[in-house]
């Protein structure tokens, strides 16, 4: 089963300056989606809501500021890290972007490994086992880089779909995940699998999680999904 990448959605009407974000962030290892509009853009993030959005201030029709303002405004994709390029270099624009809710302000022309930087900076606050970063929680601990968990100093053995979950649930724990929500973050959504299959490999990730003692650290939550603590 491949790894899903973490999903960048770059909002930009100009297409040189799309197929330079596209290209760079590929490049990366990231999946790209590409809208030219706020239209198309705040459509593509209510059918799949990204982990990260470039966004360009000066759009046609809606604006990237309103835009900003939507997704910022809705609890589903509040916590989605926005970086807001924009040609407008003044302190009063700046603070209007920071204040609306974009994460960073970007301003053009701005240097390709600089925003690539900043991409990295914000998916490693807000989704750190797509780059590659060590997470712990309680006694287990998940290298993302090496592909390794530990639990109480013992190695745990886990399938790449078992090692996906976990580092979802590890990223933000307490948080609620339903099954749609695991099956689009670990499966992708381009991928068919029945909801029932989740229910499976959860089951597997609790047996190798305990297979040295410890209690269960995975939550079911009626009605809702699971949960990390």
């Amino acid at each position: 089963m491949r790894q899903v990448q973490p999903h960048v959605l770059i909002v930009e009407d100009e297409p040189s300056q799309r197929a330079v974000l596209s290209y760079n962030l590929e490049s990366e290892g990231f999946r790209i989606s590409e809208a030219e509009d706020g239209d198309a853009a705040l459509l593509m993030v209510s059918e799949e809501v990204p982990d990260l959005i470039v966004l360009d201030w000066m759009l046609p029709g809606v604006t990237g500021i309103e835009i900003c303002r939507r997704i910022k405004s809705r609890p589903e994709t509040r916590d989605v890290p926005i970086i807001m390029l924009s040609a407008r270099s003044e302190e009063v624009d700046r603070v209007r972007g920071l204040e609306t809710g974009a994460d960073d302000y970007v301003v053009k022309p701005y240097s390709v490994t600089e925003l690539m930087a900043r991409v990295k900076g914000q998916l490693r606050r807000s989704r750190p086992a797509g780059v590659g970063e060590t997470l712990s929680y309680e006694d287990i601990t998940l290298d993302a880089e090496t592909h390794r968990v530990h639990r109480d100093g013992n190695l745990l053995k886990l399938g790449p779909t078992e090692f996906r979950l976990l580092a979802t649930f590890m990223e933000k724990p307490g948080r609620v995940w339903s099954r749609e929500q695991l099956l689009d973050r670990v499966w992708g959504r381009d991928v068919y699998v029945d909801t029932r299959t989740v229910d499976v490999h959860i089951g597997r990730l609790r047996k190798v999680l305990c297979a040295h003692g410890g209690d269960d650290p995975l939550r079911t939550v009626r009605g809702a999904g699971y949960a990390l603590g």
